[in-house]
């Protein structure tokens, strides 16, 4: 077993990486690399995610996934931590995902529910609490669960939530997508009110601002591939309890929501790409199918939205004053 520093506490501003591929849809590691340097020299993050949604998982290779894990920790080293996601239909393969990362020196997982559950598995419970005994079995990393929303099928009930976090210790925090107010508070708190408490990191990033402010400890969004700066000075900002610069800070981030989380929310990622080859950080905004590109006329938004927003190709991944 590699030696690792553990994230034991998931908190903070905590980037989803993009993966970059080239115009025949090889993996382009090369400006991956670029992609990592760029979003870990980011003042005030916590972590990275790799290979998740943002990094388009479903259309990766184990193989693939697996050269990520190796690539990152090569750029990162212990700079920042290394948080792998484990995103399969298979609870075997989850826990081969799991080993993989931790034998190569991650500092924590980010484990999806089987989208094969959306039939039914949130009436079926043994199922997530087998899923995660065959994780668990294999590493003893930090875990950071993801709480899909409430519609989509995929979500856990709250007894069945507290009771997986209660079971698992290596649960850490909950990245947290519900898109129900209401339960998204509610979980916050019950989930602190455990014997052993849970963080809540959010990925509700179209509405941040109001997210944070009801007590989550951190915030994960493959956004934070674009705008982490600003995700770190909003976080630190509601943090202090100073809602004026939360504020402030929230309407330069709202052109970037309009611009990445509009509808169709499944092109949010490849907007975030074509908004970093209109800031001039990449060279090209290929993603594979079934995902398309976006159109001539929704690209030209995103550049309006993104000049609105004050970003520039040298202000994109600075500090915000």
């Amino acid at each position: 077993m590699a030696s690792v520093r553990h994230y034991d506490k998931p908190h903070g501003v905590i980037p989803a990486v993009l993966m970059p591929f080239t115009a025949d849809m090889e993996v382009n590691e090369k400006a991956y690399r670029k992609h990592l340097g760029d979003v870990s020299g980011v003042e005030g993050i916590t972590a990275i995610t790799i290979n998740g949604h943002a990094a388009e998982v479903a259309s990766l290779t184990m193989e693939e996934q697996f050269r990520a894990i190796a690539v990152t920790k090569e750029e990162l080293q212990e700079r920042v931590p290394t948080i792998v996601a484990v995103y399969t239909n298979s609870s075997l393969e989850a826990a081969r995902i799991a080993r993989r990362a931790q034998d190569e020196g991650a500092n924590g997982l980010l484990v999806f529910p089987p989208e094969v559950m959306v039939l039914g598995g949130h009436i079926r419970p043994e199922m997530i609490l087998e899923h995660y005994k065959r994780i668990t079995h294999a590493s003893d990393l930090p875990i950071i669960h993801y709480q899909f929303p409430v519609n989509s099928n995929l979500a856990i009930p709250l007894p069945t939530l507290l009771e997986l976090c209660t079971r698992f210790p290596s649960i850490k925090a909950i990245k947290d997508n519900c898109g129900d107010g209401n339960l998204h508070e509610r979980q916050i708190r019950e989930l602190k009110a455990l014997d052993r408490p849970v963080n809540t990191v959010t990925t509700h990033s179209s509405w941040l601002l109001g997210s944070l402010a009801l007590g989550c400890d951190g915030l994960l969004s493959g956004a934070g591939s674009v705008i982490a700066n600003l995700q770190v000075a909003l976080f630190r900002a509601v943090q202090a309890g100073d809602l004026n610069a939360a504020r402030a800070i929230n309407d330069k981030i709202y052109p970037t929501v309009r611009a990445f989380y509009d509808h169709p929310l499944l092109d949010m990622h490849n907007r975030m790409k074509e908004a970093l080859v209109i800031l001039g950080r990449w060279d090209g905004a290929h993603v594979r199918p079934p995902l398309v590109k976006p159109t001539a006329a929704e690209i030209e938004k995103i550049r309006r939205c993104v000049a609105q927003a004050g970003l520039t190709s040298e202000t994109v991944y600075k500090k915000v004053a």
